[in-house]
């Protein structure tokens, strides 16, 4: 007998997926797997920043495209204005305390719903350490907050990695996620 439709369709679902993201270049052809810029304000100083965006930036390599852009820090006027700029052509995920929290699962669920809308570039957006400004919050597709808590920005890249990471396992099925 077969499962209920709902429990069904997101077996499915994640089997394609899974499919999908075994192909990552073929697909990455047909516009199914995005590429990520993380763009940030700065560069890490701290020595635990360094380690965790290094360990999280090889990790992400088996998985797709992942770039680090760090850009000059200054005033969040002027941040604002190269974050902007650097993420023409792109969905703009800004990173600030006050935008939507998301579970892991449903970063995951949004990401995959992007792609499947044919979106090819998602810009995550890390600012100088006085915030965005309510311009740039403005132009965003998705303003997300990684915690209630206002994060150093060194701090919000690595949990940025390790969630763009973690989701990248569960679209290949792994159990890193669990």
């Amino acid at each position: 007998m077969e499962p209920s439709g709902g429990v069904f369709k997101n077996e499915v679902f994640r089997s394609a997926l899974y499919i999908i993201s075994l192909f990552p270049f073929f697909f990455s052809l047909h516009g199914l797997v995005m590429k990520h810029d993380i763009l940030v304000a700065g560069k890490p100083a701290l020595a635990y920043a360094k380690d965790g965006v290094s360990e999280y930036s090889k990790r992400l390599k088996r998985y797709g495209q992942y770039q680090i852009q760090h850009l000059k820090d200054g005033s969040s006027e002027d941040v604002s204005k190269r974050l902007h700029d650097a993420s023409t052509k792109s969905l703009r995920i800004v990173l600030d305390e006050r935008g939507k929290q998301l579970t892991t699962e449903q970063f995951f669920q949004q990401i995959q719903a992007w792609e499947m809308q044919g979106q090819k570039r998602a810009s995550y957006l890390i600012g100088a350490s006085d915030g965005h400004t309510e311009e740039l919050r403005q132009q965003a597709d998705l303003i997300w907050a990684l915690s209630p808590l206002t994060l150093q920005h060194e701090l919000a890249l690595v949990v940025l990695l390790e969630q763009l990471y973690r989701v990248a396992t569960m679209q290949r099925g792994e159990p890193y996620h669990r």
